[in-house]
């Protein structure tokens, strides 16, 4: 029998990596799993809801606000996704329970979770910061990700094991002057995405942590509100260009599939070349 010499071996080896990364090989990688994305109804949030039903995810999507909340399931479901949503504040217990009962109640279970609330109700000098302002922001920031968590850890056993994405912030690396309480809270992240890997690792759970750069989004308009801060941010970057919540929705979905089976505990920056060590 002819044996393939090794050059033939590395084309049919690349061949199968290019058609892996291109989608050409399978559809749907996340077919029938159950997502909860919270903060979802806009922004960063929104474009990862939108990825994950679009590779066959079934996503409840939540938000403080019911008006956003039904905005953006009707939507998204209008471009035929599998998507639901309710209200929740993650810094509320009863709205957790709930987000994580309606998942269960509709799907059976919950395979996937992305912790991207946060707030950012302060910007001054640490001299002008009260402790209500340190409270909140830790409270939304980082306790609750990890109370979202352990909501959902129950749920994912049943199911075999899951996926947690908790989104940071570039901030985590390079903090921005103004912002003290919102640049710690996001390098808390970073160690609390290292610990939760650990922990939950005997229980096939994965964790891992998207830590954009500058995006076009509400939550960001300040640096890019109008067009000479935007000329002026886009200096700063390798990639001339600001990103889109787009951007961050493929990578999440990628660190929800199989592909990144073998992947935990690490932090991927999407921010166009930002530098971003600490």
């Amino acid at each position: 029998m002819h044996k393939a010499g090794l050059p033939g071996l590395c084309v049919s080896a690349w061949n199968s990596v290019r058609m892996a990364s291109s989608g050409m090989t399978r559809r749907d990688p996340l077919a029938n799993k159950v997502a909860l994305v919270t903060a979802s109804t806009d922004g960063i949030g929104f474009a990862i809801a939108r990825h994950l039903a679009q590779d066959g995810a079934h996503v409840v999507i939540s938000s403080r606000k019911q008006q956003n909340v039904d905005q953006a399931v009707a939507t998204l479901q209008g471009e035929g996704l599998s998507v639901t949503g309710t209200v929740c504040h993650v810094g509320k217990a009863e709205d957790r329970e709930r987000l994580v009962a309606m998942a269960v109640k509709l799907h059976g279970g919950i395979d996937i979770l992305v912790s991207n609330a946060a707030v950012n109700p302060f910007f001054g000098s640490l001299m002008d910061m009260t402790e209500e302002v340190w409270d909140k922001t830790l409270d939304i920031n980082v306790k609750a990700p990890a109370l979202m968590t352990k909501a959902v850890v129950p749920e994912m056993e049943k199911r075999g094991g899951g996926s947690l994405v908790i989104v940071a912030s570039i901030a985590a690396f390079s903090p921005s002057p103004g912002f003290l309480p919102y640049n710690v809270s996001k390098t808390a992240l970073l160690g609390l995405t290292k610990t939760l890997a650990i922990e939950l690792a005997p229980r096939n759970i994965r964790v891992n942590c998207l830590a954009p750069g500058l995006i076009k989004t509400s939550f960001s308009r300040m640096f890019w509100m109008d067009k000479e801060k935007e000329e002026r941010m886009k200096q700063t970057l390798q990639i001339r260009r600001l990103g889109e919540p787009e951007d961050c929705a493929g990578i999440v979905s990628f660190l929800c599939s199989e592909d990144a089976s073998y992947i935990t505990g690490e932090t991927v920056v999407v921010g166009g070349g930002t530098p971003s060590r600490l």
